[in-house]
């Protein structure tokens, strides 16, 4: 093996980055390595609220059945995901990780890795360049099984490593924004490896989307602006399940929330849960605070901000960075400035204000810590359960559900771990259940 070298220089930005590598391998890049103790807290404290994962690593760590499988991955650097991360690394996996997200990563979560012998490439405040060469670092592990959070990285390999493709098992996929597009390059039979939608479980989607996108968009939006919720007008634009969830937690601090959707069911069962529908054109004239999460493109722009109050924030909890025209806001502005980190104004030639959170990246993310670690407990705990599936299981092109086997074995666990019992059906009623010929 060749010598280790470790290196360290000084961006145009200002960033200090610390990287390793072996010969031509680079073995990571992170803004800081001293900032692993502090790492390392965060790490421990999302241990401490993640109770099936450690359960699971308990188990694996013992039977390493991810020995001998390199993993390349593209998600949020976050505490929760390094907890993860070391899980896999724990079950045998080698573990390459790369941030799905510009303002994701959490500096010192990413030296806690690398001290911890992950190889992750991630630091705060990227550029695009460094976003995608990131990636492809991330891919030079040549790996058996991709993880992703947006689908990034297997777009990637699908249009510029394609010669990885031939040794892949298979991968999963971490949100809705992914699932979307990969269930789009199925369609096409442009697909060339498995996919495990992993966003689709019901231990997921029905709470990490639901609970952990309404609790962590809110806290990204008080930590940026120290604002007063209750009784402001919040525009929730999309109505799917990280919508429902985000009306929901406004709702219950007291706000006036307002739901724009372009799917006559999800807005006919907003109104039922009590709130009010309208276009986009209409809400824009009273909004307070807009929140977008539909994982769709330019849902708020020229039209929309030109319509705005004095005052109006914007932000956005999809995926990527579309859903609000950025351009437009620049455009439509005779000037703009920089409030904090996470806040820019732009003053509209009517000299109304409008304020941007997070540069429209996901808030809870770019403005505060993502989602909480006990919802994400489930989440990746399904992500362990379907890579192992993956490995022990051939699978052929397409993008699958989670087995509803792993999906109820994570619920079971997690209620385990909350001294929650529940029963179960008697075999008369699992006949009634299954079989036409008991009538009624």
């Amino acid at each position: 093996m060749k010598k280790s070298v470790g290196h360290g220089f000084k961006s145009r930005r200002g960033h200090i980055f610390i990287f390793q590598n072996i010969g031509n391998l680079m073995l990571y890049k992170v803004k800081d390595v001293s900032l692993a103790d502090k790492g390392k807290l965060k790490i421990e404290w999302a241990e401490s609220r993640m109770p099936v994962l450690m359960l699971l690593r308990k188990e694996y760590e013992k039977t390493k059945p991810l020995k001998g499988t390199r993993i390349a991955a593209c998600l949020h650097v976050t505490k929760e995901t390094a907890v993860l991360v070391k899980t896999l690394k724990m079950a045998g996996a080698e573990v390459w990780l790369c941030g799905s997200n510009p303002l994701s990563t959490q500096d010192d979560v990413a030296a806690a890795l690398a001290k911890d012998g992950i190889h992750v490439f991630a630091w705060r405040g990227q550029t695009n360049k460094e976003y995608y060469w990131c990636i492809e670092q991330t891919l030079m592990s040549k790996p058996d099984i991709t993880m992703d959070d947006g689908a990034d990285l297997i777009n990637t390999i699908h249009s510029k490593k394609t010669e990885l493709i031939k040794n892949l098992l298979g991968g999963t996929e971490e949100t809705t924004t992914g699932v979307i597009r990969l269930r789009a390059m199925a369609n096409a039979k442009a697909l060339k490896y498995p996919i495990i939608a992993v966003n689709d479980a019901k231990s997921k989607n029905m709470f990490d989307n639901f609970y952990g996108t309404g609790t962590s968009s809110l806290y990204g939006i008080a930590r940026a602006t120290n604002i007063l919720i209750p009784g402001k007008n919040v525009v929730v634009v999309g109505y799917g399940h990280c919508g429902k969830g985000v009306a929901k937690m406004s709702k219950g601090l007291g706000a006036h929330t307002i739901i724009c959707d372009v799917d006559p069911v999800s807005a006919l069962q907003a109104h039922y849960d009590g709130h009010k529908v309208m276009s986009m054109d209409e809400a824009a004239k009273i909004g307070d605070v807009f929140i977008t999460v539909t994982g769709c493109k330019d849902v708020i722009r020229k039209e929309h901000f030109m319509k705005m109050k004095d005052g109006a924030i914007v932000c956005n909890a999809g995926h990527f960075n579309v859903e609000v025209n950025i351009e437009d806001l620049k455009d439509t502005s005779k000037s703009n400035r920089k409030m904090s980190d996470h806040m820019e104004e732009f003053t509209l030639p009517n000299n109304n204000r409008i304020f941007l959170l997070g540069e429209g990246r996901l808030v809870n993310l770019a403005c505060a810590e993502g989602h909480p670690s006990e919802v994400m407990d489930q989440s990746f705990s399904l992500q362990v359960l379907s890579v192992v599936f993956i490995k022990n299981n051939k699978l052929t092109s397409d993008v699958y559900d989670v087995p509803e086997e792993l999906d109820m074995k994570v619920a079971r666990m997690k209620l385990k771990t909350l001294d929650i019992n529940i029963d179960e059906l008697t075999p008369e009623q699992k006949e009634y259940l299954t079989s036409w010929e008991s009538g009624t």
